[in-house]
């Protein structure tokens, strides 16, 4: 459906309607269209003026959608609007429409209210990674870094994995800004990356380079470099630690996974006692092997061909 460029009258609409093979669900598809296409606020607001006519109310669904495409636009008095008609008529909302709200009330001069929204969320549910990093982006354009920490450690602590995009943001509105708390929380992004082994693509190392370059009072100079097979860097000539897993750690991760991933809180629940040890008596009897495949996954990565074919 292709959706019309200007503002529509109740008898056009009705006539669009008509010629729609499946009319029960214009309004759905139009609107799935508007989206896509980014249609004109007006051309939107015409038809939720017709349907709001014709059924006396608007469903939650069209809510949504109308309230996607505001959102898309940065349509900040609509986004007020809807979230209004939405609160009153509505007890509770659910997370795609708080995380459409939070997203564009977080772009807008009214950034606070999407913290606001994000109190409510929080009383009904766990909010969501993405409800965490509006806020945190938006706490950050403006400066406020305390905030926008407070929030990164509390979604850290609710075990929501922030997105690499969020973390360089914080790299990029710290810079030049003074402060030892504030380089000791870029630090712990630092170090949060060296323990979990997440390596930061081109521009996110950019924005460290330059961070470390703007730290007032110090004189950081950072280069891109490629680090040889050794671990040897060959600008600043220090040895880069080893990330492979010591013999304990090694034994350590092993047997946790028999324990938790594998036995679990009931062994009977995957396999028996029995055969458990039936098949670590296999496998030790049968060290060492070079190469394990999982003959089911294979099986099933071509969809098109015999599963045996695969394997």
């Amino acid at each position: 459906v292709q959706p019309p460029e200007k503002p529509l009258q109740a008898e056009e609409w009705n006539k669009l309607r008509e010629s729609f093979r499946s009319p029960e669900i214009f309004e759905e598809v139009m609107f799935n269209s508007m989206v896509r296409c980014n249609s004109p606020i007006d051309v939107a607001k015409s038809l939720l003026t017709h349907v709001a006519k014709c059924n006396g109310d608007v469903t939650y669904n069209l809510l949504v959608k109308y309230l996607a495409l505001c959102v898309k636009q940065g349509q900040t008095s609509e986004i007020r609007d809807v979230y209004d008609i939405m609160k009153i008529r509505f007890k509770i909302l659910e997370s795609g429409a708080y995380n459409l709200l939070i997203k564009g009330l977080s772009n807008s001069d009214q950034w606070r209210m999407a913290l606001t929204l994000l109190e409510e969320v929080k009383k009904i549910m766990i909010p969501s990674r993405t409800n965490y990093e509006s806020c945190i982006k938006a706490a950050s354009r403006h400066q406020e870094m305390s905030l926008a920490f407070e929030l990164y450690h509390e979604m850290l602590a609710k075990d929501l994995v922030p997105t690499l995009d969020v973390l360089q943001a914080f790299f990029d509105f710290c810079r030049g800004m003074k402060g030892a708390e504030l380089q000791k929380e870029l630090f712990g992004i630092l170090l949060y990356l060296r323990d979990n082994q997440i390596y930061p693509h081109k521009t996110f190392m950019r924005s460290i380079k330059l961070w470390f370059e703007s730290i007032p009072g110090e004189n950081w100079r950072g280069h891109l470099t490629n680090i040889k097979d050794s671990g040897l860097c060959p600008v600043c000539k220090h040895q880069l630690e080893d990330s492979d897993l010591t013999e304990e750690e090694y034994n350590n991760l092993r047997e946790r996974i028999i324990k938790d991933v594998i036995h679990g809180t009931d062994t009977f629940r995957k396999t028996s006692p029995q055969e458990f040890e039936a098949f670590q008596t296999f496998v030790e009897n049968r060290l060492p092997f070079d190469i394990v495949i999982d003959g089911l996954n294979v099986s099933h990565i071509k969809p098109r061909k015999m599963q045996c074919e695969n394997v």
